[in-house]
């Protein structure tokens, strides 16, 4: 099979000496009239690995136009094809998965096996979106005037899901494929059209992900994926006149901008500090199982991984000790070789993460590993014993380091989950519903999962943070609703008029 930027690939790369990977407008693969590439570095390497275009504002003008011409005609395209449509672009990413999975290895040090799972997963997710917007599009309402005090029957009120237009959709580097089409899908079915930003890293598998909706036959405009600089073309595309709604996935940029986008829907997701509460009556094993695989998994680059453990002190001795068995077998090494600890994304990433552990030894926090660091390659480290004087009690490390703090009673967890900035997930191990459900209610954040770690999918479950963590709710069914606006008829009779069956 052929690999990233070659065979069915081959257009998305000019063959130039320097390899850049175009960029895709108008239903074709085009280089920028910048001349400029920016480059995409291997966290494993620390090398230039790829080359993407740096697109100007006035490509960015024209993609926008484009977008929105092509969107009008599709508004007009009957559900069961633009379904069709998408069912076809599904296909067409599990069939390629290789080249994909490939690139998301190179670019952002996803284990091998987990980068394939990302695809195939956005292919079920952009299938699950053509079959669920054929349903929810499909219904509309039917409302009678005499409901209302003082009315009688003489008006027929019909609503239905419009869509909003243009799309700018913005995913981040640690899931560049799946978080994209978690955004493209819903918007597409919805009869809107998509811009994409991807994120620099991540942005070549983005790229092969969007030339298999190009094959897939979409009308030219209706798709455009725009590469470049944030400094160049991001404040330019969220302030656009000619975007209608945004939808954004990543860290405090987010906020900035919610603080500029003009008068349109904002989905955000932005982050989180997901505390993990175990009861004294709790599975340790089970818990032990959850929070090592939470806090770790793709070197805990993740916005639902656990991001401090809130443990009663009673059994706090006996779950660390069943964590540290675990984090014991965790493999450090390359994505190629499909190790569970892989190299950070960047090196200031890295730094960052090195901050707060210094800031925590400096402190006294327990440290159950020696902390070692090659490169981007920052080895696991379970902290115990940490206080909320430290910074890794309340910042989202975005790596391999998992605090944890001991607790007297339940409230004190609680109050330490609310007393965050962020609200995205929460979890609680216990053997009592009715404990589980009481800390659920009490914990101030989107989803709180009982006796399990936090996670996002499946994907057509809602997926929302409170405060700092962002606004909106995704999920396959939200997104769609969320990228819809009401439209309202209303037929008014010359008399009340009563079906009398």
């Amino acid at each position: 099979m052929a690999g990233y930027g070659s065979g069915i690939f081959a257009e998305i790369i000019d063959d130039g000496d320097d390899g850049v990977f175009k960029y895709y407008a108008d239903g074709q693969w085009n280089k920028s009239s910048s001349g400029k590439s920016v480059p995409i570095i291997n966290p494993t390497t620390r090398k230039t690995h790829f080359k993407v275009q740096a697109c100007t504002q006035e490509e960015v003008n024209r993609v926008i136009e484009s977008a929105k011409t092509a969107q009008k005609s599709w508004a007009k395209t009957p559900l069961w094809k633009r379904a069709e449509l998408l069912h076809k672009a599904a296909a067409l990413l599990k069939e390629h998965k290789a080249p994909i999975a490939e690139c998301l290895v190179k670019e952002i040090a996803k284990p091998a096996k987990d980068a394939v799972t990302e695809v195939v997963r956005s292919g079920d997710l952009v299938s699950y979106c053509a079959e669920e917007g054929v349903r929810i599009l499909g219904e509309g309402k039917f409302l009678v005037s005499d409901s209302f005090p003082g009315n009688e029957r003489t008006k027929y009120c019909l609503t239905s899901k419009i869509p909003l237009g243009v799309i700018l959709a913005i995913p981040p580097f640690n899931y560049p494929v799946n978080l994209a089409v978690s955004k493209i899908g819903p918007a597409l079915i919805a009869g809107n059209s998509i811009v994409l930003k991807p994120p620099t890293q991540g942005a070549v598998a983005a790229l092969h992900m969007v030339h298999c909706f190009h094959l897939a036959g979409f009308p030219k405009g209706l798709i455009s994926c725009v590469t470049g600089k944030g400094s160049e073309i991001g404040d330019f595309l969220t302030m656009h006149p000619g975007v209608n709604c945004i939808s954004f996935t990543g860290g405090d940029t987010g906020i900035a901008i919610s603080k500029k986008s003009g008068m349109i829907p904002l989905q955000m997701e932005l982050g989180g500090k997901d505390a993990c509460i175990i009861l004294e009556d709790a599975d340790l094993d089970l818990a032990a199982a959850n929070i090592a695989k939470g806090g770790f998994s793709y070197s805990g680059q993740r916005c639902t991984a656990v991001k401090v453990a809130l443990v009663m002190e009673s059994v706090a001795d006996t779950l660390v000790k069943k964590i540290n068995d675990k984090v014991a077998k965790l493999t450090v090494g390359p994505p190629e070789d499909d190790c569970d600890i892989t190299p950070v994304v960047t090196e200031s990433s890295a730094n960052f993460i090195e901050g707060l552990v210094m800031d925590a030894k400096k402190k006294g926090a327990t440290f159950c590993q020696e902390y070692k660091r090659e490169g981007n390659l920052i080895w696991p480290v379970l902290l115990d014993n940490v206080r909320p004087d430290m910074r890794i009690a309340w910042e989202e490390p975005f790596g391999p380091v998992l605090p944890v703090i001991r607790i007297n009673y339940v409230e004190e967890g609680i109050h330490h989950c609310n007393a965050s900035n962020f609200g995205l997930q929460g979890c609680v191990f216990t053997r009592d519903i009715n404990k589980a459900m009481l800390i659920s209610d009490a914990m101030e954040t989107g989803t709180v999962q009982i006796n399990s770690a936090p996670a996002r999918g499946p994907d057509h479950f809602p997926f929302q943070g409170l405060k700092d963590s962002g606004i909106g709710s995704q999920g396959i069914t939200n997104s769609i609703n969320m990228m819809t606006k009401v439209k309202t008829t209303v037929i008014n009779l010359p008399a009340p008029s009563y079906t009398m069956g």
